[in-house]
This record gives structure tokens, C-alpha cells and sequence, in this order.
């Protein structure tokens, strides 16, 4: 287990760690949050990569939550103290110190861009590639807008066509398997021809032209503001549910590039909008509801990663129901009954 504090940054796979978090993200931030990343598809989201978190509870103490000094690989002992404060959003005490697990980083790596004809054939490749148990370490959705947006930005050639960014860890042998693999499911979806670049450099190059889609986004309507939204669903609905966000988003007459880490059934939907006016403000919020219902009834979570905060709060209400809701009361007013962390969020 790594030990790391709230205050130190973490970029890219330091350490080995199985994430690649947004820019100026912090491991206890991560952690709060319930984050998660290009790489969780392999390696996991936060919540099984914390082995022990210490906290400042809203009386004052201090509480390890696995126990001063602990982190074994699994633990059956008492209630997941790690696990509820993993997520809690800074509604029940303030996390300082994370134990984490490491991973260790691959003999060889390889990425590719495929593009294919349409957003359902992207997406019910990656369906087929997890069902194949072909062991992608990161596997990314970009729907045409968010590719044109993402090539004209980081000055790259993509055709504007929905388009999946893959990337296999392993040994140099049992990559070359698993290229052939991805290929040909690649082929039967429609997609383009693959070419994988295993050189340091060029694999860098794809990741930060994904990472920047946020800022890619931003530049589609210089001036205005971004909002973004995100679901996650379970695999075998995915390609539903991403077809008719799709065809909501082109109705509703939205700017809203979609990316997602469909490895996890996870995707977002980057809204960029002009925030003084009202009419267009209202139509976001209304795609929004719309787009969290539609994931619940799909059987998945009004949010994957960006986590409830005060905008979903009605949707975790749906989710969870009054007995789950119920619940989760009962866990803040035992532990903050004063109110103090956080009010008004989540719950």
C-alpha cells in the first residue's frame, strides 16, 4: 500500500496506480469523490484501489478506517468503514490520508483510434470486445462531434465519425494476440483499419488529445459556459441508451459532445451552453433529468463518477428509494448531527 496525503498531486500512472485523472485532481479528492478514470476499465475506480483512509471526523477525532497502520489486500472485519467514506462527497469528515493499491506497470503497451459508421457500431464494439475477455486497459467512446472537436484542438487528423480509443497492457507476447483480437472485432463492427502505436511519444500524444476533450469542448462555442453530465449504465444497455442520449442531444438542438469510458458503461455528455440565456439554460437542465432517468431505467446510476452534489440530488432519491435514502440520514445524522460537513449536498 502507498501511503499519500491529501495534498499530493498525482498525474498520470505514477506509481503504478491504475488512474489518469483530470488535471489538478488530489488522491484524497479522488477519494472523496469516488473518481475514476480512462484506466478503471483494467485496474478499477477508486473505491477498490483504497485500502485505508484517515479522517477528521466533524467532532474533532481521528479515525483510521481500516484500523491505524492497515492495509492487507481484503479484510472481513466489521463494517467497510473505507468504503463508506469513499464517495461520502465531504458530507461526513474530511479525508487526510489514503492507503493505496498499486499496480504494476505493463511489460508493453499498445493504443489505436478506430473510427466506425455510426455511434451504435462504436458502441456495441466495445460491448463485444468485454465480452470477448479481451483485457483492454482503457477503451474510450468520442461520438463524431467530440472527435472534430478533439482534432481541430489538439491539431490531430481524425476523421469527424465516431470514433474509440483502445489501449492493451501486457506482455509483448500476449499483446500481439490480443491486437489481432481487438482487430478483427474492430472489422466486424464497420470500423477502420487499425494501426497501433506502441512508442512512448505517439501514445502520449492520443491520451492528452483525449484529455484535453474538456477544453476541445469549450472551444466548439468560444465564450460560453460548459457543463458536464455523466451516467453509467449496465454494458449489455449501453448501446441503447448512448443511440437515444444521441438522437436527444440532435432533438433537443444541444451542444453536447459525448465521451465516455465505455469499458465501465460510463459516459458523459459535455454541455456547452450560454448560461445568460435562460431558454437554453432551461432546455440543458431538462436534458439532463431526462438523460439520469433514462440510465435508472435502464437499470444503471444517475452518475458513475461526477457524483450527486446538489443537481442530482432528486434523481439519487429515484435511485435509491425512501428505504435507501432513509439510510443513508440515518449514517449523517449519526456522524455529523450538527450538519456541519458539507450541508445541503447529497443528501
Amino acid at each position: 500500500g502507498h501511503v499519500a496525503t491529501g495534498q499530493e498531486r498525482h498525474y498520470g500512472n505514477c506509481t503504478g496506480l491504475g488512474h489518469y485523472p483530470g488535471a489538478d485532481a488530489s488522491l484524497c479528492g479522488m477519494a472523496a469523490t469516488g473518481a475514476s478514470g480512462t484506466n478503471a476499465v483494467r485496474y478499477g475506480a477508486m473505491r477498490p484501489n483504497v485500502l485505508n483512509l484517515r479522517v477528521v471526523l466533524p467532532d474533532g477525532r481521528l479515525l483510521h478506517t481500516a484500523g491505524p497502520g492497515r492495509h492487507p489486500r481484503k479484510r472481513a472485519a466489521g463494517y467497510d468503514l473505507t468504503s463508506l467514506f469513499v464517495g461520502s462527497e465531504g458530507t461526513l469528515g474530511f479525508l487526510t490520508q489514503a492507503t493505496l493499491r498499486l499496480h504494476p506497470l505493463p511489460e508493453a503497451s499498445a493504443v489505436t483510434i478506430a473510427s466506425f459508421p455510426s455511434v451504435g457500431a462504436a458502441v456495441a464494439c466495445t460491448v463485444q470486445v468485454l465480452q470477448a475477455a479481451v483485457p483492454v486497459a482503457r477503451i474510450e467512446f468520442l461520438d463524431e462531434v467530440m472527435a472534430d472537436a478533439c482534432s481541430r484542438f489538439s491539431e490531430m487528423e481524425l476523421p469527424v465519425a465516431a470514433t474509440l480509443l483502445l489501449e492493451l497492457h501486457g506482455s509483448q507476447r500476449s499483446l500481439a494476440e490480443q491486437q489481432q483480437q481487438t482487430e478483427e472485432i474492430v472489422h466486424q463492427n464497420g470500423g477502420s483499419s487499425v494501426a497501433w502505436a506502441e512508442g512512448q511519444e505517439e501514445r502520449e500524444r492520443l491520451w492528452s488529445m483525449r484529455h484535453n476533450a474538456w477544453y476541445a469542448a469549450l472551444a466548439l462555442r468560444p465564450g460560453c459556459q460548459g457543463y458536464s453530465t455523466d451516467v453509467c449504465v449496465p454494458i449489455s444497455r449501453l448501446p441503447d441508451v448512448v443511440v437515444e442520449t444521441k438522437q436527444d442531444l440532435q432533438a433537443s438542438n444541444i451542444t453536447g459532445p459525448m465521451v465516455g469510458h465505455v469499458g465501465d458503461g460510463n459516459f458523459h455528455c459535455i454541455l456547452v451552453f450560454n448560461s445568460q440565456d435562460p431558454e437554453e439554460a432551461q432546455r440543458i437542465h431538462a436534458f439532463t433529468e431526462r438523460l439520469g432517468r433514462r440510465a435508472l431505467a435502464a437499470g444503471g446510476t444517475c452518475t458513475g463518477e461526477h457524483g450527486v452534489g446538489l443537481g442530482k440530488r432528486a434523481l439519487l432519491q429515484e435511485e435509491l428509494g425512501p428505504e435507501g435514502l432513509d439510510t443513508l440520514r440515518s449514517i449523517k445524522a449519526a456522524l455529523d448531527p450538527h450538519n456541519l460537513m458539507n450541508p445541503g449536498k447529497v443528501l
